[in-house]
């Protein structure tokens, strides 16, 4: 197919060539018939259907904002003729990237490129669908043939590695009386009917033909300390600084100090609960997927501004107490954290980690008992070196 500088030299070669003919001027029909000559020689370039098995794959496929992530593209001639003057064209986010120009592939052989993707935006970034372009030397004609499938690259939180924060209680080893206990593989604590997806070595075989139900043997690891993480989701809770940053990129910071809470938690296989303003994040209870499942979650997290921290205060205050909280909020959130009150007394720790703008305006004071740690931080760096002081006091 013509471009639309191709459609463009076809119209003025008609031009030419009907004021050359119809008025006489010979070197109007010159021109005219060159432009039209060249657009027909753009045509016949392109024409040919490049013989070509042709795959891209994202590489990483999951990567922390900032880092490098790539498209690799594999060409595999299967005709006879070298293939010459192919550029691979894609789609990022739905937004067309600059063509990558791809080397001459020998009959039968196998050529790769690659081409960076951007990765400066936390979520799910699609990828695709490639296409892989034929033009001419003058650049009047094209021919495309998308290649491959959409693919995903997955943008997480950027983390640093922190330290668990010590539990302020000594757990029973014997375990709780509490049927609320987290499940784990250390101490026995009671016998439930089977559900699937459970282990079944530790089915209870004298039970189950006792009863005639499949029993198993539920599990406890009563003696872990046991964290909850509380990210505000609220845009209007974070300030930037006009018109070096904005409030959605201190969000994405306090998106990442969250994120480091939590793995550092999930880490070290700990019992773990995630809240953000819309309630738990689904999934992130699941110790058994580690750290990298939870990062997954954290990269989709979005602002929610139909939320506040009362929403998830008033879940907490339902739930059994438990060992750590950590609230990670910014300076502008003062009056939402006066319900944090209520719930202090469900924990042995609470740390509020204020999260600000660089050369930002003053937090405001918070209205919270003087035993909840407030910590305050602009990026990563400050958020490590105050975590480490607070888990070696």
């Amino acid at each position: 197919m013509l471009s639309t500088g191709g459609r463009g030299i076809l119209a003025v070669g008609a031009i030419l060539c009907a004021v050359g003919w119809g008025l006489g001027y010979g070197e109007a029909r010159v021109l005219g018939v060159a432009a039209l000559a060249a657009v027909a020689l753009a045509l016949a370039w392109t024409a040919p259907r490049p013989s070509v098995r042709a795959r891209r794959t994202v590489v990483p496929a999951k990567v922390a904002r900032g880092d490098a992530a790539h498209a690799v593209v594999v060409l595999v001639n299967t005709g006879t003729r070298p293939l010459r003057g192919l550029r691979a064209e894609d789609h990022v986010a739905g937004e067309p990237v600059y063509p990558a120009t791809l080397p001459a592939v020998p009959p039968g052989a196998e050529v790769g490129a690659r081409y960076p993707l951007p990765t400066h935006v936390r979520g799910r970034v699609s990828v695709g669908p490639m296409s892989l372009v034929r033009g001419d030397p003058l650049g009047l004609s094209r021919r495309a043939r998308e290649h491959g499938a959409v693919e995903t690259l997955l943008v997480r939180p950027r983390t640093v590695p922190l330290p668990v924060l010590p539990a302020g209680r000594t757990h029973h080893l014997e375990g709780p009386t509490s049927d609320t206990a987290e499940d784990g593989t250390l101490t026995f604590h009671s016998l439930r009917e089977y559900t699937l997806g459970d282990d079944l070595r530790r089915v209870h075989w004298r039970s189950t033909a006792r009863t005639g139900v499949m029993m198993v043997r539920r599990m406890i690891d009563v003696s872990l300390p046991a964290t909850t993480v509380v990210l505000d989701t609220r845009v209007g809770s974070y300030a930037g600084r006009p018109p070096w940053s904005t409030s959605a990129e201190t969000f994405e910071v306090a998106v990442e100090v969250a994120a480091s809470v939590a793995a550092a938690v999930a880490g070290k296989n700990f019992p773990l609960h995630v809240f953000t303003g819309a309630g738990p994040l689904t999934g992130a209870q699941d110790r058994q997927a580690g750290s990298g499942r939870l990062l997954d979650l954290f990269a989709v997290v979005e602002a929610d501004a139909a939320h506040s921290l009362r929403d998830t205060f008033e879940i907490l205050e339902r739930r059994r107490d438990s060992d750590t909280l950590v609230v990670v909020t910014g300076v502008g959130s003062a009056a939402e954290l006066e319900a944090l009150g209520r719930v202090t007394r469900r924990f042995d720790r609470v740390v509020v980690i204020r999260v600000a703008a660089p050369g930002g305006p003053p937090p405001a004071a918070l209205p919270l008992p003087a035993q909840v740690t407030r910590l305050l931080v602009t990026d990563l760096e400050e958020l490590a070196r105050a975590w480490h002081r607070e888990a070696v006091r």
